[in-house]
């Protein structure tokens, strides 16, 4: 039996996980960390886990969780995982890190996008970036594994068969995302409050959001050569959920029924990703609470545009489920445990 521990179980992606890993059947967990929450049974933060877990969430109290776990999944916010993912690391556990400290390779992109400093530049250069239908082989013999953000990951899996076939142009790239506001965390703010968000829609973080690099980062290195694109999120009045719409210049004329078999054929072996056919695109509804990737293809014959429509729970395949499906790489596990039998939520 694997032992993990939930470092920063109290938000959000930590409620994910705890829910993903108490149905593993190879998975233990030993400790869930939460600082305001500390001495708290966790069913306090989330009753829905009454009677099914008795732990308390405790102190992130490195020395004493080196004992408890074999490997730390980190939810904790960007910059506060830097030091204790180098921490697990030289007592020679194994992480898996959701926040950002560990997604960008290039130090100086990370500080000029997260406006801090990377101080382990030697952990940095060997984490594995843990989209597991691009880096499955690497992610096997990781020591560290930097979870996608959730918008990387819709993007990512969208484009990435049409640029690696290289029909479409590297410098067409548009990128229009929504996302739920569970996006933004488990935090008291304003701006996210049920009578700003309630009956409304708007975009943010025009040309800056700091996913852009590492949607850049990926697509370059799919194709071994820079790739910029245009990136927009938006906020949606859901509690989850991510559709993204990506339009692309073909460089050539392409059939829809080309490119659905190419999208197919891609991705035949993924489990999580689903290609629909002519005709039929994703909606989000269909991933709510599912590890799942579906996505939709769209030829403009009269623009010679390809338009990719995604779907993913930015919680799930956006975040925790993608964390179980990496630790049970990683750990030689079947690939779907404790994922595959999860029905959408309602």
């Amino acid at each position: 039996m694997l032992k993990v521990a939930i470092c920063g179980g109290s938000g959000y992606t930590g409620s994910e996980l705890i829910r993903l890993l108490l149905s593993h059947p190879r998975v233990e967990i030993a400790a869930i960390t939460s600082e305001k929450s500390a001495g708290k049974p966790v069913y306090s933060l989330f009753p829905h886990l009454r009677n099914i877990l008795s732990l308390s969430f405790e102190s992130l109290n490195k020395e004493k969780l080196l004992k408890k776990a074999d490997l730390f999944f980190l939810a904790l916010p960007h910059g506060a995982s830097q030091d204790t993912v180098a921490f697990f690391v030289r007592h020679g556990k194994r992480v898996i890190d959701l926040s950002a400290d560990y997604r960008l390779k290039d130090p100086k992109t990370y500080q000029a996008w997260y406006g801090c400093e990377h101080v382990y530049p030697h952990i940095l250069k060997k984490a594995v970036y843990g989209l597991p239908e691009l880096y499955r082989r690497k992610i096997k013999k990781a020591t560290v594994v930097a979870n996608p953000g959730c918008y990387p990951t819709a993007a990512a899996l969208a484009i990435v068969p049409a640029l690696k076939a290289g029909i479409i142009k590297m410098d067409s790239i548009v990128i229009d995302s929504k996302s739920g506001t569970s996006g933004a965390g488990r935090k008291a703010d304003t701006a996210y409050n049920f009578c700003e968000i309630n009956e409304s829609f708007r975009a943010y973080g025009v040309g800056t959001h700091r996913h852009t690099p590492e949607i850049e980062q990926i697509l370059s290195d799919m194709v071994r050569q820079q790739v910029t694109v245009n990136f927009t999120p938006h906020l949606l009045p859901l509690n989850r959920g991510i559709l993204t719409t990506v339009y692309c210049k073909l460089n050539r004329k392409v059939s829809l029924e080309e490119i659905i078999n190419l999208y197919k054929k891609t991705y035949k072996k993924e489990f999580f990703i689903r290609i629909y056919d002519d005709g039929t695109l994703p909606d989000v509804r269909n991933v709510r609470g599912t590890n799942f990737c579906d996505i939709g293809l769209k030829v403009v014959e009269r623009t010679n545009t390809l338009v990719v429509v995604s779907a993913i729970d930015n919680l799930v395949k956006g975040a925790s489920g993608q964390a179980v499906q990496n630790m049970n790489i990683m750990m030689g596990f079947e690939e779907t445990e404790a994922l595959k039998d999860i029905s959408p939520l309602p």
